[in-house]
């Protein structure tokens, strides 16, 4: 990964873009989307440039930028598409030590920008680390036609109930919370009563969920096949994306644990019976992977035994294709 990805804050920020034609147009179009301000740098701005800065979106400065400009500035864009311009910008952000990005050339920006799916406040970032841009547009495309619009409306309400949500005791009390606003109530609600209807669905579904006994804990025993990720069941990977306590041997593939969520505990499978049993007590939930079909082992059976809940997830066994025998008269 040559590029990490963050989220910067722009609130209070300030950009500096160098350029006035379609190059600045195609940056300043997702630049106007954050809180930023903005400030354009060019002696013959486009219409569409004019036009931002006429309807309050930018400030433009009919001149080139300057070394002065760029001081406290927190991004710096080269859109001049003009290559000595370009590195005479590059050669004043980087003496400020301010990130600099020059419009299609990889090898000399600080950071790239992504291709966006913009639900806001929810919002994805697409990149390829510049190496296929088309592929990062079809992959947005697809991401649009699947993420209906209100998706951002839910986020904006939920946003403002979370201090009140905190009412529910911290991890998967508040995850469960949360998932069922997101996957089943909120949407339905908003469907039947627009921002009302969710703000009550809201208090009603916490009510619900403060009255709900405490989830008891469980084991997924799952099997990870030949290690491949999209070769597991829906059923597995949803396991694994709830999991408070990942249990892994030593050969489970990265793309596999890649899917647990980051605050999971992970732990080597020599661990404790004793302290799994433990965990799952206070409610953990809790997955261990094994390669290939996943066979029980001494966890599942003391689990078992103890009364817990346990599922056994098989993976796809991994059986490697006999090669083709030649035909007579064939050549290898």
């Amino acid at each position: 990964m040559d590029h990490f990805p963050i989220y910067m804050k722009t609130d209070g920020a300030r950009i500096a873009l160098s350029g006035g034609g379609d190059a600045a147009i195609a940056k300043l179009r997702l630049l106007v989307k954050t809180q930023a301000q903005l400030d354009v740098f060019a002696t013959e701005p486009s219409n569409a440039i004019r036009d931002l800065a006429q309807s309050g979106k930018i400030s433009l400065h009919l001149r080139d930028l300057r070394f002065t400009d760029i001081a406290g500035a927190a991004l710096v864009y080269a859109a001049d598409e003009d290559n000595v311009r370009d590195q005479d910008i590059r050669a004043m952000a980087q003496a400020q030590s301010v990130p600099v990005n020059i419009v299609d050339n990889l090898q000399d920006s600080d950071f790239i920008t992504p291709a966006i799916v913009d639900r806001d406040p929810v919002t994805i970032a697409i990149g390829t680390e510049g190496a296929a841009p088309v592929l990062a547009r079809a992959i947005k495309a697809s991401l649009e036609e699947e993420l209906p619009p209100v998706l951002g409306k839910l986020a904006e309400i939920g946003k403002s109930f979370r201090s009140r949500a905190f009412a529910l005791p911290a991890g998967r009390a508040r995850r469960d919370f949360w998932a069922d606003y997101y996957n089943h109530a909120g949407p339905q609600a908003y469907a039947n009563g627009g921002d009302a209807g969710v703000r009550d669905a809201l208090d009603t579904l916490l009510i619900q969920h403060l009255n709900e006994e405490d989830a008891a804990g469980r084991i997924d025993l799952i099997g990870t096949g030949a290690g491949e990720a999209d070769m597991l069941s829906i059923r597995a990977r949803r396991a694994i994306d709830r999991a408070d306590i990942v249990i892994a041997d030593h050969d489970v593939s990265g793309e596999i644990l890649e899917l647990a969520r980051r605050e999971a505990e992970f732990l080597p499978a020599s661990t404790p019976a004793t302290d799994i049993l433990d965990a799952v007590r206070e409610g953990a939930s809790i997955v261990r992977l094994k390669p290939g079909t996943g066979t029980p082992d001494a966890l599942i059976s003391e689990a078992l035994a103890a009364g817990v809940d346990c599922a056994i997830l098989p993976g796809l066994p991994f059986t490697q294709q006999p090669t083709p025998q030649l035909q007579q008269g064939q050549r290898s």
